[in-house]
């Protein structure tokens, strides 16, 4: 059996769970998530806990069982505590704003750069060089962030741009310069 998918996911108090043929909801204290799973995959909720069994050993079951029970793992766990990511701001001049509910980069362009979040993302601006991007859905999180880091992803040289906190930019070598003699 998948080492992921056999594992029982805990339902916290407070969180409510609805199993519906393919279709799971999760309500929490922080919002609530819908979302349809593979039909060959079955998710039980049983003493306080979900269980997502699979129907055969082949390749492909095997592969949807860890998967569904990580992103059923994820609901539960966004509508308890929420999903944050943090971006850094590197180069002269780069900042951000909040105007109103938008983000506005100033990251070297001939114009601001606006970005607004769609419903249920809410993102902070702590100092003019950090983003945190806020949520109960990962993958909308993941996905707003991927999207500010694209405006000017960090380059190698200079290491300039939008980065996540945790990434490390690997720095390259610049031109060497040639030698007279």
């Amino acid at each position: 059996m998948s080492r992921i998918g056999k594992q029982p996911i805990a339902i916290p108090a407070g969180v409510e769970v609805k199993v519906n043929g393919t279709h799971i909801s999760v309500k929490g204290p922080k919002g609530l998530l819908e979302r349809d799973f593979h039909q060959d995959m079955k998710v039980v909720v049983e003493d306080g806990q979900i269980v997502v069994t699979r129907p055969s050993d082949n390749k492909n079951h095997r592969a949807l069982h860890g998967l569904t029970r990580s992103l059923v793992a994820s609901m539960v766990q966004g509508v308890t505590n929420g999903f944050e990511k943090s971006l850094d701001l590197v180069g002269v001049g780069y900042r951000a704003a909040k105007q109103g509910n938008k983000l506005v980069l100033t990251v070297g362009y001939s114009h601001p750069v606006e970005i607004e979040p769609e419903k249920g993302l809410e993102i902070e601006v702590p100092t003019p060089n950090k983003i945190l991007v806020k949520g109960v859905d990962k993958e909308k999180v993941g996905q707003l962030a991927a999207n500010i880091r694209f405006v000017r992803s960090p380059e190698p040289y200079k290491g300039k741009g939008i980065k996540y906190s945790d990434e490390v930019i690997r720095m390259k070598v610049g031109k060497a310069g040639s030698k007279k003699k």
